[in-house]
């Protein structure tokens, strides 16, 4: 899937949206702005799903089945087998 990135400044803060393919705009709210952005609402439904994704990783390491990450410094995909192996995307 192909997405257009841009930052928006709003007095001082910066909030980046992602434009998808098919024309949707996504909003993407920093970890600094969360509070001022957020509902207490939104704010509970993002930290249960990171507990959901963390629970799906340790369940996936436990099952000794590969996981993908993302290298932010090589800014490259990968998985990481059980073994300990990491192997790049392309």
């Amino acid at each position: 899937m192909n997405y257009i990135y841009n930052k928006k400044y709003k007095g001082g803060d910066c909030m980046t949206t992602v434009s998808t393919k098919s024309g949707k705009i996504i909003n993407v709210v920093s970890r600094e702005e969360e509070s001022k952005t957020l509902t207490l609402s939104d704010q509970e439904m993002d930290a249960r799903a990171v507990e959901a994704v963390k629970a799906a990783i340790n369940k996936a390491k436990v099952c000794k089945k590969p996981i993908a990450g993302y290298d932010k410094e090589n800014k490259k995909a990968y998985i990481e087998y059980a073994n300990g192996e990491i192997k790049y995307a392309k």
